[in-house]
């Protein structure tokens, strides 16, 4: 079944412009056609098609369905844009699909990127959401320098991934399951040092991802991985 994304169904019965275009124009849906939509804030509805206009497309008979699991933590990654922005959108994407709460992209002082457009990455953490039919949207921050987001980074767990040599934590064994869990992750060039003492006054928790050096968005990736499998293990 076709999936939309329409943050305000309940209200209007209407899907916005470029999904009533995908709709009726791409995927030639007509009056009468089931369609299950998303609103990115919990709900997944069932909903069939009453005016196909490809601007406004009503839909009536709107059914609430009941989401088969909502994940019982919060995971919030702050990443370093990478330069290769395919490799940063392909992070994205994947999280989104695994479930992720949120996204701050950092400006560390190694970062090899420091200008970053969001618009594309909230056009794909719409289409992840869809494709995996998850019931909340992601929520993507505006980027922001390290100095300025450490200050009010908050969470019930703390961490911070690097690879300097120093005293680090597996990060599988720290998960507490069912909280809410933040993660660093830096640049290519990996967190300064400075950066890393800064984060450690600030509470958080130095840790590894295992032995393997890993590219950023591999890194960030195993990370949601992570926190995903430690809270499934809880409720075996």
């Amino acid at each position: 079944m076709h999936v939309f994304y329409a943050p305000d169904i309940e209200k209007t019965s209407l899907l916005p412009e470029e999904e009533s275009h995908h709709a009726v124009r791409v995927l030639r849906l007509d009056v009468g056609a089931t369609i299950q939509i998303v609103d990115g804030k919990g709900g997944v509805f069932l909903g069939t098609i009453a005016v196909a206009d490809a601007k406004r497309c009503l839909v009536n008979s709107l059914q609430p369905q009941t989401v088969p699991y909502r994940r019982p933590y919060y995971l919030h990654v702050a990443i370093a844009p990478t330069k290769n922005m395919d490799r940063l959108e392909w992070f994205v994407e994947k999280a989104a699909e695994i479930g992720i709460d949120e996204i701050s992209p950092l400006y560390c002082r190694y970062s090899e990127r420091k200008n970053l457009k969001t618009e594309r990455l909230q056009r794909i953490l719409v289409s992840a959401m869809k494709q995996s039919i998850q019931p909340t949207l992601t929520q993507l921050n505006e980027p922001c320098t390290f100095k300025e987001w450490i200050k009010t980074a908050n969470a019930d767990q703390k961490f911070i991934a690097h690879c300097h040599e120093a005293d680090k934590k597996f990060f599988a064994s720290q998960i507490k399951p069912g909280s809410k869990v933040l993660i660093m992750i830096g640049p290519e060039g990996d967190f300064s040092e400075e950066e890393v003492a800064t984060a450690m006054q600030a509470g958080f928790v130095p840790v590894s991802l295992g032995e393997s050096r890993l590219r950023v968005e591999t890194a960030a990736l195993v990370a949601c991985q992570t926190v995903s499998l430690m809270n499934d293990l809880a409720l075996l």
